[in-house]
């Protein structure tokens, strides 16, 4: 029933490094439509806006918004939380008006972090008008893939990655299995996607000391290689630190960067990534996780 990755909202104590690097970087712009209000709010399809930035004290990704296509969905996403005794509550008529959308609620999954699950937000169609020349991103007809994916670190591994199974639905897609020193135990890694074509859309990651930013990385998708190169250029230029080498991945084809966001946790800015059917589709292990480059920069 979950549709897509709709929106996420970041704390942040630095905003204005965020409205650099989301307008100057990343080339997002900042949502026309969206009410005034302290948050900053940035768009990059149809979609009247995608990523949030809080003024705050922490530094995070305080919130991840799930779409459900229809309210019949929406009603039927809640009964499957009641059954499992999850507590939520309904984003207040205020609350929605400030995020474009007809409604939606609001929990915690095992591991603490804040979910919201919508349905319609509003689209104002108007094109991406980017201040460094993105001509658009990834999102699919009309946003239906979504702004893209996140990997959530979690200590409540086998806790989080059931609920997200087996309470709202996501689908098991790929799963890799980590050993950083011969004696060190083993850290798991699963890709989950939802009703869009996308390879993955969550991934939830086992951290044995979870970050606070409770990210690991953040995924945005251009259609050409040559945005992947130009966005290299901008960091170089910003002075934007390079966490990983451009490279391939081996699950989904993605070939991306990665880089340091103002919160703590990575941006992967990538093009080329999977697009599945999930008829019949068998969920694999990979072995490794790149077929070449992504070489991790120490800081």
């Amino acid at each position: 029933m979950i549709k897509a990755l709709g929106y996420v909202f970041i704390e942040s104590s630095t905003p204005e490094k965020w409205q650099h690097f989301m307008e100057q970087v990343v080339g997002l712009m900042a949502a026309p439509s969206m009410l005034a209000s302290e948050n900053q709010y940035f768009k990059m399809d149809a979609y009247t806006w995608r990523i949030a930035i809080k003024p705050s004290n922490r530094d995070c990704l305080s919130i991840a918004g799930w779409e459900v296509e229809t309210q019949s969905h929406f009603e039927q996403v809640k009964k499957q939380l009641s059954a499992n005794a999850i507590i939520f509550r309904h984003l207040t008529e205020e609350e929605c008006l400030a995020r474009a959308i007809q409604g939606g609620i609001q929990f915690d999954d095992p591991s603490g972090n804040t979910l919201e699950i919508f349905y319609q937000m509003a689209l104002d169609y108007l094109p991406l008008i980017s201040k460094v020349g993105v001509r658009e991103f990834d999102t699919g007809f009309n946003g239906d893939m979504g702004l893209g994916h996140f990997v959530i670190p979690t200590q409540q591994f086998d806790e989080t990655y059931d609920f997200y199974l087996n309470v709202l639905g996501f689908g098991q897609t790929d799963t890799m299995r980590f050993q950083f020193a011969p004696e060190a135990p083993e850290q798991r890694l699963h890709f989950l996607h939802v009703n869009n074509p996308r390879h993955h859309s969550l991934a939830i990651y086992e951290d044995p000391n979870p970050s606070p930013s409770k990210c690991v990385h953040l995924m945005v998708e251009v259609p050409d290689m040559d945005d992947v190169g130009y966005f290299i250029d901008r960091c170089k230029a910003h002075d934007i630190r390079i966490s990983s080498t451009l490279g391939k991945h081996t699950n989904d084809l993605m070939t991306s960067v990665y880089v340091d966001t103002p919160a703590g946790f990575a941006l992967e800015f990538g093009t080329g990534g999977l697009q599945l059917d999930w008829d019949g589709y068998k969920p694999t292990e990979s072995a490794r996780p790149s077929l070449w480059g992504h070489e991790w920069n120490p800081q």
